[in-house]
């Protein structure tokens, strides 16, 4: 960073004169490039700087261990936030009104003692304007401290840190009216984990969930219940992807296998401490474009951290709870203050939320998905919302998450259907998807069919029709039907015995005219007979079979299009 001349370098001689006379001290010097040797040296008295420091109030002493803290710079936006505007007058009225007498905020007091000083510098997103300390005053005031003065400042800087902990909670408690229809908090992730991961092992695309499927993805594989992208992958990853569907499967045996409860703390604990699970990159209705980065962890426990702070048992204004984040902790996920690097539009439009304007936009949308989506989802907090709206209006920290129960039993009809309750141990549900297929689901239960085509792909990945027998009987409310079973049996000894098809039929007025084109040329597109006048046409071979008929001169009528093909007749 610039040292104290070359901070000042840019500022007249009466700006030179204000400084000294802040500090106490002559300045001799008429020429511009003395005067700033003059006043560097000057300034730059441990002893004077120490003095200096300890006649600040404690909101220009706050603002300056900020600065110090932050290893002597923050962005200019972030710092003017927190600590107040510079006005920026002429020399004239500098020196006819002297601000520098009555300043109008922190960052005045600190500016006119030369304590602060702005300029751009380049980043790694561009080049940023910056709040500074010069460079040679630094170290004098960051480390400069004694006595009585020195452990003041420690606990100054100690209460920064710790702020937020020992704070007051943000926000308010929630009014009656925003807080009048309550979401109870449950953990139907669970289920929507168990249809995941079963339509991944069948190779099934996976049906719309509750909790929508590219979020349950996110949260599978922070607990590395499922594999990774392949993008990159080798060879091995691949070939399991290709095996599996991407399901790690011992991983995912003990998790379902799990009880709800502890099932459960498995994907919150991997979701708490996750590098990868990316909050504001999930944020319904925005794109996140562009190679700059964001750290969700670090954000992720900031906010979990303020969420700790807010009394056990209580309702609380999701409303206020944001903005009381935007006015204390604004740069809450932004530690640089940059608010213009960061490639972020809405889905519906090409216009950039860049700026700080559009804080509600993105990171108070963010803090209201964090609480309405992943805290919800997760059990960890209940929700509610004022009567019929549908808009989040108030939240309460659930310290004792609720499960289910897992002790439900399923339903088997004579024609193959199994209607599965939501309470059915979730390993149950899993193995048997796999032998089903998969019918619209109701909110409580899970309903599929058991098919010829679905018990091959079954036995196609080594299945069983004597585990799906065992399953059943294990799991089921009442004796499964008889004919079912039978049917299960029959088809595991002999496999499909029966075939309903919708084939093309030919049905001609008499036999003779059955027999005249089966020996000519259309005779190879004739399949099976059924009778002395009726015969299948073979699959594809409709349009061939018409036009032989249309040659021999026999009139034909397609019923199947309503079409009459005409030709010359011999008889």
């Amino acid at each position: 960073m610039p040292d104290l001349i070359q901070s000042l370098q840019s500022r007249d001689l009466g700006h030179l004169r204000i400084v000294t006379s802040l500090w106490g001290v002559e300045l001799a010097s008429i020429e511009m490039d003395a005067a700033l040797t003059e006043l560097a040296a000057a300034l730059l008295d441990p002893a004077l700087v120490r003095e200096i420091v300890d006649a600040l109030s404690a909101e220009a002493l706050s603002a300056l261990n900020v600065l110090a803290e932050g290893g002597g710079r923050i962005p200019w936006a972030t710092f003017v936030r927190r600590f107040g505007e510079i006005r920026e007058i002429g020399s004239g009225r500098r020196d006819r009104e002297q601000p520098y007498l009555h300043p109008i905020s922190v960052a005045e007091t600190l500016f006119y003692r030369a304590l602060l000083a702005r300029a751009f510098f380049d980043t790694p997103s561009g080049v940023q304007e910056f709040a500074y300390i010069p460079d040679d005053l630094l170290p004098l005031i960051h480390h400069g401290e004694h006595g009585e003065n020195r452990e003041e400042k420690q606990k100054i800087s100690m209460a920064s840190v710790l702020s937020i902990v020992s704070a007051p909670p943000l926000g308010r408690l929630a009014s009656l009216k925003e807080r009048a229809r309550i979401l109870p908090a449950d953990d139907r992730i669970l289920d929507d984990a168990c249809t995941l991961l079963a339509a991944l092992r069948i190779g099934l695309m996976p049906p719309e969930t509750p909790i929508p499927v590219h979020v349950v993805t996110e949260f599978l594989s922070t607990a590395k219940l499922i594999l990774p992208s392949l993008h990159g992958g080798g060879a091995r990853t691949r070939t399991e992807q290709n095996r599996s569907g991407g399901v790690q499967l011992e991983p995912v045996r003990v998790f379902l296998e799990a009880s709800r409860k502890d099932a459960l703390e498995m994907l919150v604990s991997a979701w708490q401490t996750s590098k990868s699970f990316n909050e504001l990159h999930l944020l319904p209705g925005l794109l996140c474009e562009g190679e700059w980065t964001n750290q969700p962890l670090v954000t992720r426990e900031f906010l979990l951290v303020l969420l700790d702070a807010i009394p056990e048992n209580q309702w609380w204004s999701l409303p206020a709870f944001v903005h009381a984040i935007k006015e204390k902790y604004p740069d809450y996920q932004r530690p640089a203050g940059d608010y213009d690097s960061w490639f972020i539009r809405r889905a519906d439009s090409e216009t950039y939320l860049s700026g700080f304007d559009h804080w509600d936009d993105v990171d108070g949308a963010l803090i209201r998905y964090f609480i309405t989506g992943p805290l919800f989802w997760l059990g960890m907090v209940e929700l509610a919302t004022p009567g019929d709206s549908e808009i989040i209006t108030a939240f309460r920290v659930n310290e004792k998450r609720v499960t289910s129960n897992d002790n439900g039993k399923l339903m088997v009809s004579s024609n193959g259907r199994i209607a599965v309750p939501r309470s059915v141990p979730r390993v149950t549900r899993y193995l048997i998807s796999r032998f089903c297929e998969w019918e619209e689901a109701k909110p409580d239960e899970y309903r599929y069919r058991v098919s010829t085509r679905s018990l091959e792909k079954a036995q196609e990945q080594g299945l069983k029709v004597s585990q799906l027998l065992s399953l059943l009987a294990k799991n089921a409310a009442a004796e499964i039907p008889p004919a079912f079973i039978k049917a299960l049996k029959r088809w595991e000894l002999n496999g499909t015995e029966a075939r309903v098809e919708n084939p093309v039929v030919l049905r001609v007025s008499r036999p003779d005219v059955l027999e005249e084109l089966r020996k000519s040329k259309a005779g190879r597109f004739l399949g099976e007979i059924l009778g002395p006048t009726t015969v299948i046409v073979k699959k594809g071979a409709q349009s061939k079979v018409l036009a032989a008929l249309a040659e021999l001169g026999l009139l034909a009528e397609d019923t199947t299009k309503g079409d009459i093909i005409t030709g010359e007749t011999n008889l």
